[in-house]
């Protein structure tokens, strides 16, 4: 079973949580953050894995710390539960419109960290999310889960829209980057033998 709980306390977060890769979708997300919740939802739901997450943080400061913490948290629990990666695709890629946003993601689940953001955010603000924090959350997760992911505006007026094209695209791609390959089951998709 592909399925892992991380636990992570420090003096600005408390947050625990659960990821099964080979779910369908359940989720329970509370992070103190209506707008991140949401997207942690969508995230659960499209990419059709089993997802908790329980967060107290720091929020009367500002989402920061919550946002790239569980970041942290849920590269983590990913990196975990790939275990040595063996039969995996390792490689997805998905463009997904979200009405006039188009959003395309791709990811090497490589071994090395790397990120880049190629989105321009219309507003600064959604509700009280700081926009700037979406960037914050990916690399938090893209070091965390040791990966190599792509975010690619194409299109995009609503910022709101442009976000949840984020996510539901990461969504995919990670989807068929963790599947596992029955006909390659036993390998590990790396001419070095090791990711």
């Amino acid at each position: 079973m592909r399925e892992v709980n991380i636990k992570r306390k420090t003096k600005e977060t408390d947050i625990e949580l659960t990821l099964n890769l080979d779910g369908s979708g359940k989720n329970e997300i509370n992070t103190g953050c209506g707008f991140l919740d949401h997207m942690l939802t969508l995230f659960a739901k499209h990419g059709r894995f089993d997802l908790t997450v329980k967060c107290i943080g720091d929020t009367f400061v500002d989402y920061h710390h919550t946002v790239e913490d569980i970041g942290i948290c849920l590269g983590l629990a990913f990196n975990k539960a790939l275990g040595d990666m063996k039969g995996i695709y390792r490689y997805g890629h998905t463009v997904i419109p979200m009405d006039e946003a188009l959003i395309l993601t791709a990811v090497d689940i490589s071994g090395r960290a790397y990120l880049s953001f190629k989105v321009k955010m219309p507003a600064k603000r959604v509700g009280d999310f700081d926009t700037e924090l979406v960037q914050e959350f990916f690399y938090a997760f893209t070091r965390n889960a040791n990966i190599t992911l792509h975010i690619v505006r194409m299109d995009g007026t609503n910022t709101h829209h442009i976000i949840e094209g984020i996510f539901k695209s990461f969504a995919r791609t990670m989807a068929h980057a963790v599947k596992i390959n029955e006909k390659y089951k036993d390998e590990i998709p790396s001419t070095k033998g090791v990711l």
